[in-house]
């Protein structure tokens, strides 16, 4: 059921348009994934999701099953149906959650252990049960159980968790067996480009429908960042979805697009709003600040999202200051349409052979408002 197509490639870069078919439809990548982690993108529904024109979201293995629990979900039809979302969805594997969330963890062979953030009580993920819980809740693409680490972690921890997501990898594909479930592996290895292109060859050894570079956007600089893309995706196949794990900025996803990634996913733009943070053509703007007090422009006169046509940068910093749900609901409105027209310019730049002229004009106009 899952396939990808190249449809164009930038000649001075390495940015492509391309086409993915899964079982809940078709997707256009470049494309940008909103983070939907319990199976709700905050302060959002479907049909608003829908008419800001996100064509796949991504949920997250580890919460949902914590809450409500895989079995529910598949009682229920499946997440699609669970959450009224009948286009793609993506479930991360939960790897990072039980890194990042768990005070306490210990990581074995067989799997991670570790207490649930809801209850205490005390969990088990092998890489066998992450596949069967994806499986049961459904989604289009599933990824592998993998071992992320931040980015101060010594070089032969590193090398410790190349190798364990490397095993993890290949019993995540053997167990694997959904025909309508696309399955991705990950490639980790922080920033050292030894290790990254050990894991990129272990991982390609297995076979995938898709490649994610993980274990970036965990506290290393943007240069570094940036680096990595640099060595590690033209190591990964032309015909396969390339995906960059947890970015979600601006400029972030235009370096990404332009060394060839084709997925992207982020709470930044959802959690930012919330924050009273929106992106605008012109750079980052604060709700919040009092020089919004009586300004009646739109959030950013260049965007044509729900929020920006209907209300003033002033009438949402009198809502949020009052605590009132609707400004979050229209910054993340604005924020989300931000990102979706950012990626829809980038796949017209691409076709008409001048994205690198588009990313260095919106790259620098976006830095001026915090200039």
């Amino acid at each position: 059921m899952f396939k990808f197509e190249l449809i164009a490639k930038d000649k001075k870069s390495q940015a492509r348009i391309g086409r993915m078919t899964t079982t809940h439809g078709v997707v256009n990548t470049p494309l940008f994934m909103p983070v939907g982690t319990k199976g709700a993108v905050k302060t959002k529904i479907p049909e608003e999701l829908r008419e800001i024109g996100i064509e796949m979201i991504l949920t997250n293995t580890y919460h949902l099953h914590l809450q409500p629990g895989e079995e529910l979900i598949k009682k229920a039809g499946g997440i699609h149906k669970f959450m009224n979302w009948e286009k793609p969805i993506l479930t991360d594997s939960g790897g990072y959650q039980i890194f990042s969330l768990s005070k306490t963890f210990k990581v074995k062979d067989e799997g991670v252990e570790f207490r649930s953030i809801i209850d205490g009580s005390l969990r088990f993920f092998s890489p066998e049960r992450v596949i069967k819980i994806q499986e049961k809740i459904g989604s289009d693409i599933a990824m592998i159980l993998d071992e992320c680490l931040p980015f101060s972690a010594q070089y032969q921890e590193k090398e410790r968790a190349v190798i364990r997501t490397y095993k993890w990898a290949k019993r995540c594909k053997k167990i694997h067996q959904k025909e309508n479930q696309a399955l991705f592996g990950i490639v980790q290895g922080g920033t050292e480009e030894n290790l990254r292109k050990l894991s990129v060859e272990k991982t390609l050894e297995i076979g995938f429908d898709g490649y994610a570079l993980g274990g970036l956007s965990v506290g290393e600089p943007k240069e570094q960042t940036y680096h990595v893309l640099g060595f590690a995706t033209p190591l990964l196949p032309q015909d396969k979805p390339r995906y960059l794990m947890g970015v979600g900025d601006p400029i972030g996803i235009l370096e990404g697009i332009a060394f060839g990634i084709d997925m992207f996913d982020s709470a930044i733009p959802t959690r930012m709003a919330r924050g009273g943070t929106v992106f605008t053509s012109i750079g980052k703007l604060n709700i919040r600040n009092s020089q919004y007090a009586s300004d009646f422009l739109p959030l950013d006169s260049k965007c044509s999202c729900y929020a920006c046509q209907n209300y003033s940068r002033a009438y949402i910093r009198h809502l949020y200051l009052l605590d009132e749900i609707v400004a979050l609901r229209l910054l993340t409105w604005h924020n989300l349409q931000f990102l979706i027209d950012l990626i829809r310019k980038s796949r017209e730049s691409i076709e008409k052979g001048t994205f690198l002229d588009f990313k260095k004009s919106f790259s620098r106009e976006f830095k001026q408002l915090n200039s």
